[in-house]
This record gives C-alpha cells, structure tokens and sequence, in this order.
C-alpha cells in the first residue's frame, strides 16, 4: 500500500501558514523532513506525507509552547561542532565560546597541556577544546549522571578515536570531588550555575525547560563560582590559569574572590555584547 499523501501540503504552504518566527519554522520543518534548510526552497512544492505533516505540528505546537528550539532538533551548533542536546544540560551558548578561546590562549604554548572542565554539561566547552587541540589531555566532572551520558556521546561521536591526547576523561562527582587526590592541570575552566534564586529570568524563555541545578545555585549565584575559586590553586601547575564563566553583574565579585585566594593577573574579559563575561588569574 503506498504511503498517504497529504493533497495540497507543500512545505511551502506550512512554512507560510505556521504562526512561528520564520527561522524557527524553517529549521523545524527541515529537521522533520532530513532537509537541508536551502531544500525548502527548491522543493517548495513537493507533496509531503501525512506523517511528515503531522510530526511538523507537533514540533510547531511544542516550540509555540516555549520549548527550546535546540530541545525540539536535539542539536546545538557550538564552535563549529554539532551537539547533541536534551533536557538534561544546558544549552550551549555563543558567550560561552569566549571561555575555550580562553583556555586555548592559556595553552597555546604547551604541549599536551593537562585541562579540566568542571560542571561540563552537555561537554561543549572540554569537547571544542579538544578538537582544537588534539594533544590536550582532558577531563570533565559533572554531577550529573544524565549529563555525563549526553557528554560521552557527543565526545564519542565528535572527536577522532586516535586523538593524541587520548579519549576524555569523564568524572561524576560534585566539582573537585569527582576527581582522584592526585594530578594537576595546566588550566581550569568552567560553566558553573551562577543565576540568583531570584533572578526572574528563570522563569522566562528557554531556561524554564533547562536543568535549574546547572542554572542556579540556589542561592545569590555566587556559591559554586566561590566553591570552583577556593581549592583551585590546589589542582593547577605553577603558571596554571583558571577561568570562570559568570553573570553579567558578578565580575567585579569574582575578581575579587580570585585575588583572595592569591592569584595574580587577574582579568575579566568582555564578551561580544561588550558584557564582562568570563573571568580569570594566573596561579602565583
């Protein structure tokens, strides 16, 4: 029996009946059929399949319900790779991109520098490290179990199994207590959730649907920033550096939490919206 078609549905026709923004309609729909996006143009008018139909309203009426689009197509495109995303971790972000050209810039000159990546979620930013420097030996911790799941997948299908510096190394535990009381890293980075309990973005758009524990600490934003800061110099070689990703509002905080527990060249660093995004220092 040959499959149903849909009379007179056309990807054209549900691209210009669909009450969505015009790109998230196009990316949804595309995803649906296994298109390439440019495919909605010059197979405007192909006839779709009822199951092909039905899919893309049940996806349309999730994303006009606020679901995240990068939830709905389960990938992220993150400094030049596609992540594999779910509910479980967060979504990666383009601010955050800032904290791996850091951490590349802090191992520019070593070889196979040693790097950890606390809290690494869907492990984006240990990941992109790892495909530019092939030769970094890596690890990343999460709490998570869920998370930790989706991170081995994307490390396993995005990075070559013959890389130098060997397959990450994934570690579940509360940030350094994941990690074995031994080794030292040449640098530190981290994503940590650093939004006040109160902040009222938690309740708007896409971080309603992400994981709260890697959003909030639940507290002022600033408890696991401070619990990352406190030990750090512990776990880095001489010369290491430690990078922190943290809100729009918390630089000058940070910085001064990192000159407390002694380290030097201390430097917060602004992101494209010109907002003081990550910060970070040099062990002494």
């Amino acid at each position: 029996m040959p499959p149903k078609i849909l009379p007179a549905t056309t990807p054209g026709q549900l691209l210009r009946a669909s009450p969505l923004d015009a790109i998230d309609a196009r990316v949804l729909l595309a995803h649906v059929l296994g298109w390439q996006r440019t495919e909605l143009i010059t197979r405007a008018s192909q006839k779709l399949l009822v199951d092909q139909v039905v899919a893309f309203h049940a996806l349309e009426e999730r994303r006009i319900a606020g679901e995240p689009i990068a939830q709905l197509i389960e990938q992220r495109e993150f400094f030049g790779l596609n992540f594999r995303i779910t509910p479980a971790v967060l979504i990666p972000r383009p601010e955050t991109e800032l904290l791996v050209e850091l951490a590349l810039a802090a191992i520019a000159s070593i070889d196979a520098p040693r790097v950890l990546d606390l809290g690494t979620g869907s492990g984006a930013i240990a990941i992109a490290i790892a495909h530019q420097r092939p030769d970094a030996i890596i690890t990343a911790t999460d709490r998570s179990d869920a998370a930790l799941a989706i991170a081995q997948w994307n490390a396993h299908h995005l990075l070559p199994v013959d890389r130098p510096g060997g397959p990450l190394h994934f570690a579940a535990g509360d940030w350094y207590k994941a990690l074995p009381q031994h080794g030292r890293f040449n640098v530190i980075v981290s994503n940590p959730p650093y939004i006040a309990a109160h902040d009222p973005h938690l309740t708007q758009g896409d971080l309603r649907f992400e994981p709260r524990q890697a959003l909030t600490d639940q507290a002022n934003g600033l408890t696991a920033l401070h619990t990352i800061i406190a030990p750090a110099s512990a776990w880095l070689t001489n010369d290491g550096m430690l990078w922190l990703e943290h809100g729009y509002d918390q630089a000058a905080a940070v910085r001064t939490q990192l000159i407390a527990h002694g380290f030097s060249t201390v430097r917060s660093v602004r992101d494209l919206a010109q907002i003081e995004r990550a910060s970070g220092g040099l062990k002494a």
